[in-house]
């Protein structure tokens, strides 16, 4: 390890050499191969797929104020000829070879987990009229959550004829271990973990409330800190967007107190999608997508839980975006009708938190913002730099991985599309997100504070106090935090002993300004950007970036099974609105409140293909490195970066025990909740599978 001032002699001319061989020429467009080892930018322009119709294209993303984006690894795919400016994109059964620079590829193991996830798309494997005949009922909806369960018990019956022509599509080996077939059975999931235990605790408004803190998008809540909640969306374009919640909604419910003083006394909490839905709430409900942008007011009891005091939901006015929404209020109910509605209520909810989580806590703010990081490392840091080996570990596997979702997960016609309510505009809500994003933000107390949801705290050795103390997503990913910002401390101060090292240091001067000018250039200007300047800037960026890569991702993504494979709990699509009274779908609602929900969220086949896709997106493969871990023991010749490395797995091994200790706590209610589910995300260990627990290194699924 040297900085590129301490390199010996002999070693600096390869050490450039290495260098500009990994950028590549840059002016080059013919398409690199897969022994090819080079790292470029390119815009999202292979999303579309022009050639198939007007139905199929999509915006290029990056390279626009309208369309900003980070940038994806170059693979040099000549145009397509309907418009020159999109990428050819690959035939799906070539999709696993998309070119990555060859030390980004996956090995043996992962290659075969992500054949697996190929294969468990079905609708990769049949033909559309012979996937249908799976699908029970004229709706191709589940009749009864019975039917649902059956999907854990016994699979869904297929007839022969099918059953062939899978058996044609894939090898014998993988089908016993993608599909649990016993020849008569197909698509048997395992037990999601929320109905473990209790199958109905998913539909108390404590488990929903729970989930805010201890699920899997625990990033957007914050502390309502005016009443009614206000709009940021500009009034001489969308109108008046203030919130219909009155006092007469929520007055009643706050254990004695005004509703000025439960905003004083920090109890008032807001799970808000209005502002970043309403602006595209129109476009998507042209698709078969029937859905909201909701608002949901929730108070904190004297126990440390969340209770669930409104919901609004608002659709944009039909006169045009000027005159601003027309919003409807519902409250918690037990009984009759309006309990019902309440729990369509929470539904829409959960289907605005679905998406948002999919495809902007997920998607967007790990694996895209992610990938123009691990670009500009090899660029412009040699293996020899110190940076280079500190940070190397959080990129395994990422480019790889995100090259793929171009092609299956993430592309025109493909699984998000499918299976998530914004269904073709989703890639596009995702840049108009990006917009909001800033670097410095991602360090979870900022994030905290800028929410709403901590103060600071000079005594605390994170710096902040939870005002929801019982908020297990935080509460362990602080101490994550903190042990990852120590070892990052400790790392950089062994080789940059004043802020003039960092400033003269050529390598790593080239790596910031790159990444800001191309990685996220569409963000070059902005004056959030640390100026990298001093030991503390560059202990707090590598902090933030391995924070984003390990902890981050596995919080909202490990989870995605245990909470979401059962889809009652966490629907993604909604296909109608709640019924008018009056008409035969109140009735319905009325009469067999069970099928009328399980009409308006997903329907069958959205739900065996999100199943599917999130169930092995949910798995950790056998060769997976976790946070602490590296790829060979001895992977410095520093002793001194050794002992601190060791000293850093020994916290993470403390964290652990004492989140283990926590969850025992019957007085922190949050931790297990009704669902009797153990908060394990940020537990940093894990095995191989799918075990709701364990921080990788890198975002690396």
């Amino acid at each position: 390890t040297y900085l590129l001032s301490d390199t010996p002699g002999p070693l600096k001319k390869f050490r450039e050499e290495e260098l500009v061989n990994l950028r590549g020429d840059d002016d080059d467009e013919t398409e690199l191969q897969e022994w090819d080892r080079v790292y470029g930018y390119a815009y999202y322009n292979d999303l579309g797929k022009p050639h198939k119709g007007p139905k199929y294209a999509r915006p290029i993303l990056g390279g626009s104020s309208k369309f900003p984006y980070p940038r994806r690894g170059r693979t040099g795919r000549r145009p397509t000829k309907e418009d020159p400016e999109s990428e050819t994109p690959m035939m799906l059964l070539l999709s696993l070879l998309i070119y990555v620079p060859r030390d980004e590829r996956f090995g043996h193991l992962k290659m075969s987990d992500l054949i697996a996830y190929a294969l468990k798309s079905i609708s990769q494997l049949l033909r559309p009229d012979e996937l249908a005949s799976i699908l029970v009922g004229p709706q191709k909806h589940f009749d009864s959550l019975e039917d649902v369960l059956k999907l854990y018990e016994g699979g869904i019956e297929l007839p022969e004829g099918i059953l062939k022509s899978v058996r044609d599509n894939i090898p014998a080996e993988t089908i016993k271990e993608l599909f649990r077939t016993d020849g008569e059975k197909f698509l048997k999931f395992p037990v999601p973990q929320v109905i473990k235990v209790d199958k109905s605790a998913w539909k108390t408004d404590e488990e929903f409330a729970r989930e805010m803190l201890a699920g899997i998008n625990p990033v957007v809540i914050r502390r309502l800190q005016e009443f009614p909640p206000a709009s940021k969306l500009d009034q001489n374009i969308y109108g008046d967007q203030t919130s219909q919640i009155t006092k007469e909604h929520i007055g009643h419910n706050l254990d004695g107190l005004s509703i000025d003083e439960a905003i004083k006394n920090k109890k008032l909490f807001i799970l808000d999608h209005h502002d970043a839905l309403m602006p595209y709430l129109r476009r998507i409900n042209t698709t078969s997508t029937k859905t909201y942008a909701s608002r949901t007011l929730l108070f904190l009891e004297n126990d440390g839980t969340l209770k669930p005091l409104a919901i609004e939901l608002s659709l944009p006015h039909p006169g045009g975006d000027q005159f601003g929404c027309i919003s409807k209020v519902y409250t918690p109910s037990s009984q009759g009708v309006e309990s019902s509605i309440w729990q369509l209520a929470k539904a829409y909810v959960n289907v605005n938190d679905s998406g948002y989580h999919q495809l902007i806590s997920h998607w967007l703010r790990t694996h895209a913002v992610m990938e123009p990081f691990v670009i500009a490392t090899n660029r412009q840091l040699s293996v020899l730099h110190p940076i280079h080996k500190l940070l190397h570990p959080h990129f395994r596997d990422t480019m790889n991985v995100n090259a793929v979702a171009r092609q299956v997960l993430i592309n025109a016609g493909g699984i998000l599309e499918a299976t998530v309510f914004p269904a073709k505009f989703s890639m596009e809500w995702s840049s108009v997100m990006y917009k909001s994003w800033v670097f410095p933000e991602q360090a979870l107390p900022i994030d905290l504070i800028k929410r709403g949801m901590a103060v600071e705290d000079p005594n605390s050795s994170h710096g902040v106090r939870l005002l929801i103390e019982d908020y297990p997503y935080a509460a362990d990913g602080l101490e994550i935090w903190s042990a990852i910002k120590t070892w990052v401390k400790d790392y950089c101060s062994f080789y940059y002993k004043t802020d003039e090292m960092v400033q003269k240091d050529s390598e790593l001067q080239s790596w910031w300004k790159e990444l800001r000018e191309e990685g996220h250039g569409d963000k070059k200007d902005e004056p959030w950007w640390p100026k990298m300047q001093t030991c503390e800037e560059l202990i707090e960026s590598c902090t933030i970036i391995i924070w984003i890569a390990s902890a981050h991702h596995a919080a909202i993504n490990f989870g995605q099974y245990p909470f979401g494979g059962y889809p009652p709990n966490r629907p993604s699509i909604s296909l109608q609105f709640i019924p008018e009274e009056g008409t035969p779908e109140y009735e319905e609602l009325k009469t067999n409140p069970e099928k009328a929900f399980l009409k308006t969220i997903t329907p069958q086949l959205q739900t065996l293909l999100g199943m599917a896709s999130i169930e092995i997106l949910s798995r950790h493969s056998a060769d997976e490195l976790y946070l602490g871990q590296r790829d060979a023991p001895e992977w410095t010749a520093d002793n001194d970066i050794l002992q601190a490395s060791k000293k850093f797995r020994k916290k993470l091994e403390e964290i652990e025990e004492n989140m283990k200790r926590m969850n025992k706590d019957e007085k922190l209610k949050n931790r297990v909740g009704p669902a009797k589910m153990p908060y394990t995300l940020l537990h940093p260990s894990s095995e191989a599978g799918l075990t709701g627990k364990g921080i990788p290194n890198s975002v690396s699924i």
